[in-house]
């Protein structure tokens, strides 16, 4: 079977779907680096949701505060959320968290119980404040 192929009589459009054709490769490859960002996000939210998870278990509490509390470590030690997050769950398998992570999670907890006893997390670290003479 023989095939025979014909030239459009205007061969200048095929000069135009080529163009086209590399703007569609340039549209497929602005999708792919916008699908590897969004993996990306994608993992850094599991780990966030872990660790708020495992903070949820350990300082009873719903997932808006500890939430807060992973933020609230984020911004004192000057890191991202997902580093963070990272860090705790890191922490639970048995690597240790950084001393500023500890110092950042010590004061974040301070706060949360501070807050959770309806009470301002300064008095709270008064000796009367916790009940002793």
């Amino acid at each position: 079977m023989q095939r025979t192929t014909l030239l459009p009589e205007n061969w200048w459009d095929l000069r135009a779907e080529a163009v086209a054709g590399e703007a569609a490769a340039q549209d497929v490859v602005a999708l792919r680096a916008e699908n590897d960002q969004l993996r990306r996000a994608l993992a850094g939210r599991m780990v966030i949701d872990q660790a708020c998870g495992m903070v949820m278990v350990l300082a009873p509490c719903r997932r808006g505060p500890a939430r807060n509390l992973l933020m609230d470590i984020s911004r004192q030690c000057h890191t991202r959320l997902p580093e963070v997050s990272a860090a705790v769950v890191a922490a639970w398998e048995g690597e240790p968290l950084s001393r500023l992570m500890q110092r950042a999670l010590r004061d974040a907890l301070r706060r949360l119980y501070a807050e959770d006893r309806g009470c301002d997390s300064s008095l709270a670290d008064e000796p009367s404040a916790r009940g002793r003479p």
